[in-house]
């Protein structure tokens, strides 16, 4: 397969002040590409963007949940690169740790307003953009995508929509010259992990109790290289840590038995007591 050089490459990254977003930023501008720091919060991204070569960075205010914002982060990226090359929906939220029983449906819906909703209004105002530069896009799905999101149900599902709009995304794009590919990460060290894990004695209880694998923590600029490579290679997804491939492989079988021992296991009962009792 042809290496897909990032050099001159515009890239254009939501939730991109910090975290995960940050670090792609500063990974990608190292191999020639320019960068949107599209981010909520202006300031974040402004401090980021002043981390990078002159000229590699622009800094703009985007929320993802609003097509209006996106769509003006859009036409500027254009106005000052001329176009955009690759898209990386990264921004989303965690939201409270909590049984689906405790939850609100306003909750859920805050969830999945950022992380489904800021995806496709990503992908809608960016689409013909890729298409024309037979570009790619990128989803950050999420290890949760398939495994059990108990205590986290919200999260899960959100991350499970994108993993199929970037399976449908890659067969759609391909007859255009562009390409999909969907990144599925663990725990990354991120504040949005440490806010809304470490914080939380209920939910550490509650990962405690699950296969030891799953608290595998990653850093953000792991995840960035990731990224960065898979683009290069166009990759349709890539998987980091990578002890996580087979379990996606096999989540047609091992997710049932899975399931059942989760329903049987007492530290996982007891964790789920307490986040409904707080």
């Amino acid at each position: 397969m042809t290496r897909y050089s990032l050099s001159e490459k515009v890239v254009l990254i939501t939730g991109a002040g910090r975290g995960l977003g940050a670090a792609t930023a500063a990974a990608l501008v190292q191999r020639g590409a320019r960068v949107v720091i599209a981010d909520i919060d202006l300031p974040t991204a402004q401090s980021v963007a002043a981390t990078l070569p002159r000229g590699h960075g622009l800094a703009l205010q985007c929320d993802v949940t609003d097509l209006a914002s996106v769509q003006e982060s859009v036409s500027l990226t254009r106005e000052q690169f001329g176009g955009i090359d690759v898209v990386i929906a990264n921004a989303g939220v965690l939201g409270r740790g909590g049984t689906f029983r405790t939850l609100t449906p306003d909750q859920v819906g805050g969830v999945m307003s950022v992380n489904v909703t800021g995806v496709v209004n990503t992908a809608a105002a960016t689409l013909e953009s890729v298409i024309s530069s037979r570009g790619q896009i990128v989803l950050v799905s999420s290890v949760f995508a398939y495994i059990n999101g108990a205590g986290a149900i919200p999260y899960a599902m959100s991350k499970a929509a994108v993993e199929q709009l970037g399976r449908g995304l890659g067969v759609e794009l391909a007859s255009h010259g562009a390409s999909a590919m969907t990144a599925y990460f663990s725990l990354i060290e991120t504040d949005m992990i440490r806010q809304g894990v470490d914080a939380d004695p209920h939910v550490l209880a509650l990962l405690s109790a699950m296969p030891k694998f799953i608290l595998k923590r990653i850093q953000p600029q792991a995840a960035a290289a990731a990224i960065a490579d898979g683009l290069e290679r166009r990759q349709r997804s890539v998987t980091v840590p990578g002890r996580w491939r087979p379990v996606a492989a096999l989540r047609g079988v091992a997710g049932p038995i899975v399931d059942a021992r989760l329903s049987r296991d007492a530290g996982v009962r007891r964790a789920l007591a307490q986040l409904e009792n707080r």
